[in-house]
């Protein structure tokens, strides 16, 4: 099974925008670790929005 090129540009940018990390590091990462990343941001992101 392929990962659509879309959904790793939504989670490639989302990665960037937060960590401020360039492309090619968040790239290459192994795509399990890169969608734990953007979970936990996620949470992150979520719970500040709840402290609001």
């Amino acid at each position: 099974m392929t990962y659509a090129a879309e959904r790793i540009e939504e989670e490639t940018a989302y990665l960037a925008y937060h960590f401020h990390w360039d492309m090619d590091s968040i790239l290459d990462l192994e795509h399990a670790d890169r969608r734990g990343y953007v979970q936990r941001v996620a949470a992150l992101v979520e719970r500040a929005e709840g402290e609001r």
